[in-house]
């Protein structure tokens, strides 16, 4: 075991814990943040994204003593259910979730994604987002919420 100190959703949390333990859980089981979740344990799936400096990560894959220098966001912390984060807002708007359990890794993937690209089309976010699972099939829906958060990041 080892102290581990994260900075999660902007607070500092200090944590013992294997330094090989998966970001995942160390952020499900030891401070308690919303957003990411178990899906495959493989990357393969999305459900477990965060976002770190940055960048979508699969924190599933993700060593902890690999990432506690950065800054680590959760879906929790991008907005709060009474002042959602744009984002959230579009996925709220376009009832975007059926069951929900992927909708994490589409949110930050996209959030990433449309930051970076504010002018993709819907080709390239469809491709940036391929790697994410949806089983219910709420892709068009998905699709239209990020297509919203898109129109407010270009204006």
């Amino acid at each position: 075991m080892s102290i581990i100190n994260l900075k999660v959703n902007g607070r500092t949390h200090t944590v013992d814990v294997d330094p090989q333990t998966s970001l995942l859980y160390v952020l499900r089981n030891d401070i308690l943040a919303g957003g990411p979740l178990f899906g495959c344990g493989l990357g393969q799936c999305g459900a477990c994204t965060v976002i770190i400096e940055g960048t979508a990560v699969r924190s599933c894959i993700t060593p902890v003593d690999t990432v506690q220098t950065f800054e680590i966001t959760t879906l929790s912390g991008l907005g709060t259910r009474d002042n959602p984060h744009p984002i959230q807002q579009a996925f709220i708007d376009k009832a975007a979730a059926q069951c929900g359990y992927c909708i994490n890794g589409f949110v930050m993937e996209g959030k990433v994604f449309i930051d970076n690209n504010p002018k993709a089309t819907d080709a390239e976010i469809k491709l940036a987002l391929d790697a994410n699972l949806c089983r219910c099939g709420t892709h068009t829906r998905i699709l239209a919420a990020l297509k919203q958060y898109q129109q407010g990041v270009q204006a």
